[in-house]
């Protein structure tokens, strides 16, 4: 999957965004020794919005985060990796206060003006004692470029960190979004991913910035699966602070459109990531529905065909089996005629009209490389639809087989 390769590239980024600065340490969570303790603090107040996870088992800064953003202001967020604080009962509410209290105390800001967040092993009460000793020197190691050593700070099984930057003109105004993201397993979001954090310098008012996050979410994050299983701590956040000057970006306008595509780029870049990280794989799957009666359908075919463990395990034998694919489309339940369906791996046809092409041999040797390409046309209406996944390989068996210990 050249995981060194885009290690070594990311580190030309200029990731610095007006206002904000941020930071990466290690606090001792981590038996390795490793950056476990991440700050993303903004100068001025600023304008935040987030989406969580939909799973009913939610950690404690997952419910404290949902209270907080309710105000639709903040200066930023506290993470730590090593330890996710989920199903920590009442002691884990307390720790994730505890975290927000020590940075707010340290930079003299209101209660209540932090977020945190954390990712980890699940039922393991947080060491808080070595969070919050380690705070001051958290605080001392902000800087303007510091979304570098952030990104390294939230990895857990993240073979490299996720960082991406874009920029652009909107209302002759420079505006830039920057934002880190961690995540390799557990891979199957519901208005989320697993963590990742956004900063602009966009004059853009809360409850627009939530509109654009979730815009954005469920065409980037939401559209990835490398397990089937969604996180107990899944977290966007956004922080927009205005720096960039100019008027308010409103919903409905070309701005807003132009700031939604920006913040989409960013996030989808990091969604790629993630899937190209996904725990032992070996192929980064794109796979596109068309022709589908509505976009809901095409996204759903999608899903199904994305989520089949026989479908991920045919891709990594390079086993071009198009019948698994067939098979799960059929158990998604969207409106389909098998004799009407199509499919394509790398451009090379192998169903048409719903019968075999008699192209094994050429679509075998298409799908052996990292990047896979599968195209379903349902032809069956106008709506498509667009799924990144990854194969399903021994690693990854032997990675979660042996997570805790």
């Amino acid at each position: 999957m050249a995981k060194k390769k885009a290690a070594a590239s990311e580190a030309v980024l200029d990731l610095k965004v007006r206002g904000f600065k941020a930071a990466g340490i290690a606090c001792g969570i981590k038996k390795t020794g490793k950056k476990d303790l991440a700050l993303i603090l903004s100068e001025t107040d600023s304008q935040v919005a987030a989406v969580f996870t939909g799973n009913k088992v939610k950690a404690a800064p997952v419910l404290l985060d949902m209270k907080r953003v309710k105000r639709g202001t903040s200066r930023g967020v506290i993470v730590n990796s090593g330890n996710a604080n989920a199903c920590t009962g009442k002691d884990g509410l307390r720790a994730s206060e505890a975290m927000t209290s020590a940075v707010e105390s340290a930079l003299g800001i209101k209660k209540g003006d932090m977020l945190v967040a954390s990712t980890g092993v699940i039922g393991v009460p947080l060491p808080v004692g070595k969070v919050t000793a380690g705070v001051a020197g958290l605080v001392a190691g902000l800087s303007a470029d510091g979304l570098h050593d952030a990104a390294q700070a939230i990895m857990t099984t993240d073979a490299f960190p996720k960082k991406a930057v874009k920029r652009a003109r909107i209302a002759g105004r420079l505006v830039t979004v920057g934002g880190i993201a961690k995540g390799a397993g557990m891979i199957c979001p519901n208005m989320a991913t697993m963590l990742a954090f956004f900063v602009t310098d966009a004059n853009i008012k809360s409850g627009t910035l939530s509109r654009a996050l979730k815009e954005s979410a469920d065409d980037s994050f939401n559209s990835i699966i490398v397990d089937n299983d969604t996180s107990t701590n899944d977290t966007a956040i956004i922080f927009a602070n205005g720096y960039s000057g100019g008027g308010e970006i409103k919903a409905g306008t070309k701005e807003y459109a132009a700031f939604t595509k920006l913040l989409t780029d960013v996030s989808t870049e990091l969604a790629h990531m993630i899937v190209r990280d996904g725990e032992g794989a070996t192929r980064f799957i794109e796979i596109c529905v068309l022709g589908a009666a509505s976009a809901t359908e095409a996204k759903r075919a999608a899903r199904t065909m994305a989520e089949s463990f026989l479908v991920k395990t045919a891709f990594f034998g390079g086993d071009p089996n198009w019948g698994r694919l067939l098979a799960a489309l059929g158990k998604s339940g969207v409106k389909m005629r098998e004799d009407k369906v199509d499919i394509t791996f790398n451009g090379v046809p192998v169903v048409k009209n719903g019968l075999d092409t008699g192209n094994e041999t050429k679509a075998a040797k298409a799908i052996k490389v990292r990047d896979v390409a599968v195209a379903v046309d349902l032809n069956g209406g106008k709506h498509s639809a667009k799924v990144w996944t990854t194969d399903l390989s021994y690693e990854y068996v032997k990675i979660n087989s042996a997570y805790r210990t």
